[in-house]
C-alpha cells in the first residue's frame, strides 16, 4: 500500500503594512503620466462607455495618442463638433506586491491632431505599439487632473 502525500496548505500571506492615499497637483500628476508608456483611454460608443489600452506621451500638458482610420475613437472624433469629444484617461504605476505607487486621471477633450507638420511629429515620437497603420493622432486635453499616491502610512508624500 503506498501513501499518497499530503497536501499542505498555502502559507498565509506576511501582513501587508497599512497604506494611505495622498493627492497631489496637476502638475505632478501629468508629470508622472509621462513617466509611462501605456495607460487606457475612456470614451462613449452608442452610449455605452469603451476603455482601450494605448500609448502616449505627454506634449506641452496635453495627452497624445495614435489611431487609426477604422478605430471607434477616429470615428468619436471626426463626428464631434465644438469643444471635441469628452474622455477619460488614466495610468498608474502600481507595485502588485506591495500594492503602493500611483494613479492619475485625466478628464478633457479629445480632437484629432489636423495639422501636418504636427502630425509628422507626433508620428516620429510615439512608436504604436500594434502593428498596423497609425495614421491618425488624437490630442487630449486636460481640463480635470487627479493623481494619487498610495503611500506607507508611516511615509510621507514627499518621499
Amino acid at each position: 500500500m503506498s501513501e499518497e502525500p499530503v497536501a499542505r496548505p498555502p502559507e498565509a500571506p506576511a501582513p501587508e503594512p497599512p497604506r494611505r492615499t495622498v493627492e497631489i497637483d496637476g502638475t505632478e500628476a501629468l508629470r508622472l503620466l509621462g513617466s509611462v508608456p501605456i495607460g487606457r483611454i475612456a470614451f462613449t460608443r452608442q452610449a455605452l462607455p469603451t476603455i482601450r489600452p494605448v500609448n502616449h506621451i505627454v506634449d506641452d500638458g496635453n495627452i497624445v495618442i495614435r489611431t487609426h482610420e477604422g478605430a471607434a475613437l477616429t470615428s468619436r472624433t471626426l463626428q464631434a463638433d465644438g469643444p471635441g469629444v469628452v474622455v477619460a484617461y488614466e495610468a498608474d504605476a502600481i507595485n502588485p506586491d506591495t500594492h503602493l505607487g500611483w494613479s492619475v486621471v485625466v478628464t478633457g477633450y479629445a480632437h484629432l491632431v489636423t495639422d501636418a507638420r504636427e502630425l509628422t511629429r507626433y508620428q516620429a515620437l510615439l512608436r504604436p505599439w500594434v502593428r498596423q497603420p497609425m495614421d491618425y493622432a488624437v490630442r487630449i486635453h486636460p481640463d480635470l487632473v487627479t493623481g494619487l499616491l498610495l503611500v506607507p502610512v508611516d511615509q510621507s508624500a514627499e518621499s
